[in-house]
């Protein structure tokens, strides 16, 4: 179950990079950061 959360996280990781770099509003760019932040944040402290 941990390895299918992980890679929920993963992928919603990827598909938030790919936003944030084609956005052109900088408040939404903003936006997809933080929450990719916490994203790889979350990805990166799961034991």
């Amino acid at each position: 179950m941990k390895v299918i959360y992980q890679l929920i996280l993963l992928w919603l990781t990827l598909n938030l990079t790919v936003y944030l770099f084609r956005e052109k509003r900088l408040s939404w760019q903003l936006s997809a950061g933080m929450v990719l932040i916490l994203f790889i944040l979350r990805l990166l402290l799961i034991k």
